[in-house]
């Protein structure tokens, strides 16, 4: 007997996402709900596809029946000239972490920003935001400065690898929140700018388990600063471990994984999951040093 389809297919297209805990935090929550639901891998590495392929990818699984996917490193950016629309956020941003496969159109949006806006929320509700260091401009800072500017960030200093790219996503959000909202430079400006700041959110892929390391100096971490990052394998990066042993208060990005993997999952089924229990159920997936459990 042929096997019915199951009621959402789902798909991540990154690059190393063979450790992505997405996967199953979406399947975990479809069961708890009663969705039949997969969720799969496509990994560029594995495929051997580069990143620019990532529009094939999208209408090859478009082709296949999927209903949705997740974009991740390094193809945030890539895939938006092959999707027929962009949500304003998405539009706003530049960058798309999630495209929506319904009625013969890709649509893209940003559930990044909301993700990281949810987990400072919840994880630093009363920090002094009035200035605050971003480092990396790639997709997943365009989102994170979105969030932090939104949150109420008074002046945003974006710093990159790259001063062009940095400057060009601050004169991006100076036009959408204010001039004297942000600025950009490269990583020669980190000390001074963490000297005024209150706060340091880290968003490159340094820290990650494929990239280990710290973008921070340990000397630049005072305790009066707070620090966050978005990369959760692990998730006590060395960033967060050292922030953590001088004093700082710190963030990991699990919250920021959950947040973001909640938002994708209402917009790929239409159905409310329940935040409290994806947390639960990542905090069984994953010890503070990254390590699988079970």
């Amino acid at each position: 007997m042929q096997q019915s389809r199951p009621g959402v297919v789902v798909g991540l297209i990154g690059s190393g996402i063979g450790p992505s805990l997405s996967p199953p935090l979406h399947e975990h929550e479809a069961d708890a709900l009663g969705l039949r639901y997969v969720y799969r891998r496509l990994d560029i590495d594995v495929l051997g596809r580069a990143p620019e392929d990532v529009g094939e990818m999208v209408r090859a699984a478009r082709t296949a029946g999927y209903d949705g996917l997740n974009i991740t490193h390094p193809c945030k950016q890539l895939v938006i000239d092959h999707l027929d629309e962009l949500s304003p956020d998405a539009e706003a941003l530049g960058a798309v972490n999630t495209v929506v496969l319904a009625g013969g159109r890709a649509v893209g949006h940003n559930t990044d920003w909301s993700g990281f806006a949810r987990n400072v929320d919840r994880g630093l509700p009363d920090a002094a935001m009035d200035r605050v260091v971003l480092l990396g401009a790639g997709g997943a800072g365009a989102a994170v400065a979105h969030a932090l500017l939104t949150l109420g960030t008074g002046r945003l200093t974006v710093l990159d690898v790259d001063r062009g790219r940095a400057e060009g996503l601050a004169a991006q959000l100076a036009a959408r929140f204010g001039a004297d909202r942000a600025d950009g430079g490269d990583l020669a400006d980190l000390g001074t700018a963490t000297a005024a700041a209150d706060g340091l959110v880290h968003a490159t892929p340094t820290g990650m388990a494929a990239h280990p390391g710290s973008a921070v100096p340990a000397e630049l971490l005072r305790p009066e600063l707070w620090v966050a990052d978005i990369v959760y394998r692990p998730l006590d990066t060395e960033l967060v471990r050292t922030a953590r042993e001088r004093g700082c208060r710190v963030l990991d990005g699990g919250g920021m994984a959950v947040f973001q993997a909640v938002d994708s999952f209402r917009l790929f089924t239409g159905v409310e999951p329940d935040a409290d229990r994806m947390l639960a159920h990542f905090a069984t997936l994953v010890d503070p040093a990254g390590t699988p459990v079970g």
